[in-house]
């Protein structure tokens, strides 16, 4: 089953407006996290203008259908961050229930949950 990556581009960390930048925080690591995806089999992207988290900038969203799904964030635009989000996606899409063992989450996006939401019931 596919696993979205939803990223938010408008995400500016605090100092934003200080720098030089041609794109937010949330471009370069939607950016990041987008080629790191690529070639995946399992995982797509997207980008949306705000998750409503400006206090945990950068957000992601890891969603599925009939799955846990969870937002994370304060993220730097790094690689490295790209990477993690990307292989905890993976590991999302291979669990039933969209639960992963804190054992098997990457180094690099443990401290970095700031939501869970239940599935969305099947049936009313």
């Amino acid at each position: 089953m596919t696993t979205w990556i939803t990223v938010c581009d408008t995400c500016k960390q605090e100092g934003w407006e200080d720098g030089a930048m041609e794109q937010t925080d949330g471009e370069q690591l939607a950016a990041l996290i987008e080629d790191a995806a690529r070639g995946t089999e399992t995982i797509k992207t997207r980008r949306v203008s705000c998750l409503m988290g400006c206090k945990h900038g950068c957000n992601v969203a890891i969603q599925a259908p009939g799955k846990l799904n969870y937002t994370l964030g304060r993220f730097a635009p790094e690689a490295e961050a790209a990477e993690g989000i990307v292989a905890y996606a993976e590991k999302h899409a291979a669990s039933d229930s969209g639960q992963v063992p804190y054992r098997e989450w990457p180094q690099a996006i443990k401290g970095h949950f700031v939501t869970r939401h239940p599935p969305i019931p099947a049936d009313e």
